[in-house]
Parts: structure tokens; C-alpha cells; sequence
């Protein structure tokens, strides 16, 4: 489909990477470069390999895709897909929680990754006065997005603020960790979702090998890609490998922060898009992203919309295609082809933030619209 839309010949790509994080667990399979190439018989022979960093596995294979467009490729395809609906809830928790440091903080909790960000939201709320208002707002503005988004996984789902401030039969705080459990509801998690997505990454060279123009591409104008330690718990109150990253993204595309119109940031709970934007800068000075979900500044019309198809956490979070989703809905805001949920100012510079693990695999991009 990728290359169809793109009007991409299959027998012209030079390489192609897949993101994936737990094909062999959900799905029993793994060696999906192989997959790939099965999906076309233009792709027969072609180097293709599979990616993996968790969450970040997506954003890790278009990384590697333009590093090799740096090194001499013209036209390289990406995609990214997972199957999570497979298994249960407490098992498909499972074999997500090999994410983190399994050995160590498996038993945090059944569901190990809602209980990390359930203590985040913990330090949140105890030492940056964060509110379960503010969380809700956050969750109601995601569905609200997703509901004029088509390809949303909660397109037809409502949300409102009295249901998501409160614990219900349908919104309930589902953590076993007594201690945790009062910090998280279903409204504040992202989506357990099948999914997939693609692009081309191309060369100026390969642009024309495609009979395309700058109008139609946008440019990738800074990338940065950091890594953090697997074995040490995360500072609960900042993101501080996605701040790295970001750092030597803004620093290669030499702008600012305050250049960004929109950003795609991974919202995997509603707490942690408070503390990526934090990570990103996106706040005026002396401000912060808490104080941008306050004053309405990410909304569709605010001054930074983010995560405007509905985010991770209504969108959905096919793990391994989420980082280049991100770079699908910039490109689709950019080129106005978001019909219901486009964003009406003209957008420049755009930001996406792919994060795998607690803050501890992150890959950040800037765009720029020709």
C-alpha cells in the first residue's frame, strides 16, 4: 500500500526496514525482513532487516533508513506493524513488560508498564502540582481528535471529563499495587492495538528518480537518537534521554524550539505528554508543558497542536509502526490531508518524539514543509 500511494516501483527501492517489537511473542514469528520481501516480488533480493527498541522500534527504522540515505541510497522504504490482540490482557502485559529491566521490575505489578508511569504520575502529582484535571484533559482532548480521525482505533469512542477525572465499571483504576493504583485509569493509557504503517524516504536524487517535487515530500531537517540505562530506574519527573535527543535534533536542524507549529509526541499515558513536551521545549519561557495543557495550547487550534489524530492514547499504539505514524501525521498536516482533524495555520516545522521503554530508547525528528 505504501508503495502504491507513493507511486514507488518496489524493483527501484535500495533498502527497506521494518519496525517491530514482539512479533515472536504475539504472533510467533520473527525474521520479518523476510516478510517483507514476501509482501512484493519487486522487494525479492533486496537488503531488508527488521528493527527493534521497544516502543521505539518504529522510530529506530526510519533513523536507520536515513542513515542510509546518507551514506548513498536514494530510495529506502519503512514500515512498521504489530499484532498485540493475540493474547490476553495480563499476558500481552507480559510479554510488553520485556520492555523494561524484566528481571527487576516484573513484579511491580500485572501490567508492568502502567505501573511505572502510575508512579510517575505519582511524583507528578506530589512535586509539580500536576492534577487529575489536567490528565483528564489531556485524555479528553486525544479522544476528541480521534473522533475526527477515521483511522483512529477510538474513532468512535466518546470521553468525557467527568469520566475520565473518576474510577468506574468503565474507567476503572485497574493496578493491583495498592500503592500505585489510585494514579491511573483505563482514560490514561494508551491502546492495546493492530496496526501498520509505511513511507519513503528519499534523496533529492531520489525524488526525482520518482518524478516527485519538494511540494510533494517534506523535508527531514534534524534527527536525533539517544539511548538511555536499561538497568537504572528513570527520573519520574522528567525524560531526560528524549531531552538529549531532542537537543541534537534542534542542533542540527540549527532552529529553536519556539520555531515548532505542531509535534507528535509519545503520549504511551497521559502523564507522559506533559513531560515530553517538557522534554522537547516546547513551553514560552518560563512555562511549562503543564501549563500548555492548562491554557488550551496543544487543542487543534492552540499554539502547538499536539498529537492531533488522536495521540497513542486514541489513536492507537501499534508498538512497532507508532514512529512512523508520527512522521505520516506531520507529513499529512503539512500537505492539509487531514480533512476533519487538519490544523488551519500554515505549518513550517513540525517535531515527532518516538520513545521505547520508560525513557529509555528515543529517536526525535524535525520537519520542515516545502
Amino acid at each position: 500500500e505504501t508503495l502504491k500511494v507513493t507511486g514507488t516501483p518496489a524493483e527501484i527501492v535500495d533498502k527497506a526496514w521494518i519496525g517491530n517489537f514482539a512479533g515472536e511473542l504475539f504472533s510467533s514469528q520473527g525474521h520479518l525482513g523476510a516478510a517483507v520481501a514476501g509482501s512484493n516480488d519487486g522487494l525479492y533480493n533486496k537488503p531488508i532487516m527488521r528493527v527493534e527498541g521497544a516502543c521505539a522500534s518504529g522510530g529506530l527504522a526510519f533513523a536507520s533508513a536515513i542513515e542510509s540515505i546518507q551514506a548513498g541510497c536514494d530510495i529506502n522504504l519503512v514500515v512498521g506493524a504489530e499484532v498485540q490482540t493475540t493474547a490476553s490482557a495480563r499476558t500481552g502485559g507480559d510479554y510488553l513488560a520485556r520492555a523494561s529491566d524484566y528481571k527487576r521490575q516484573r513484579g511491580i505489578d500485572d501490567f508492568v508498564f502502567p505501573a511505572m508511569f502510575a508512579r510517575r504520575t505519582k511524583n507528578c502529582m506530589e512535586k509539580m502540582g500536576v492534577q487529575v484535571q489536567d490528565l483528564a484533559k489531556l485524555s479528553v482532548k486525544a479522544y476528541d481528535n480521534a473522533n475526527k480521525n477515521p483511522l483512529a482505533h477510538m474513532h468512535f469512542v466518546q470521553m468525557t471529563m467527568d469520566q475520565a477525572c473518576s474510577s468506574s465499571d468503565k474507567n476503572p483504576a485497574f493496578l493491583g499495587n495498592a500503592e500505585l493504583n489510585p494514579f491511573l485509569r483505563v482514560s490514561d493509557c494508551s491502546q492495546v492495538s493492530d496496526g501498520g504503517a509505511g513511507l519513503v524516504v528519499v534523496s533529492e536524487e531520489g525524488l526525482k528518480k520518482l518524478g516527485k517535487t519538494e511540494a510533494d515530500a517534506i523535508e527531514l531537517i534534524g534527527i536525533g537518537h539517544a539511548t538511555g540505562n536499561l538497568f537504572v530506574d528513570a527520573d519520574p519527573l522528567s525524560m531526560p534521554t528524549t531531552a538529549f535527543a531532542a537537543q541534537n535534533c534542534y542542533e542540527m536542524a540549527n532552529i529553536s524550539p519556539s520555531d515548532v507549529n505542531i509535534a507528535e509526541v509519545h503520549d504511551c499515558f497521559t502523564i507522559t505528554e506533559i513531560l515530553m513536551m517538557d522534554a522537547l521545549k516546547l513551553a514560552q519561557s518560563g512555562s511549562t508543558g503543564l501549563d500548555m495543557v492548562r491554557n488550551g495550547e496543544t487543542t487543534l487550534e492552540g499554539r502547538i497542536p499536539v498529537n492531533t489524530g488522536g495521540g497513542l492514547v486514541a489513536f492507537g499504539h501499534p508498538v512497532g509502526a507508532t514512529g512512523i505514524k508520527q512522521v505520516l501525521e506531520i507529513y499529512r498536516q503539512m500537505k492539509g490531508l487531514c480533512g476533519d482533524y487538519q490544523v488551519s495555520k500554515i505549518l513550517n516545522v513540525g517535531i515527532t518524539a518516538n520513545m521505547g521503554g520508560d525513557d529509555k530508547t528515543a529517536v526525535v525528528g524535525l520537519f520542515c514543509n516545502h
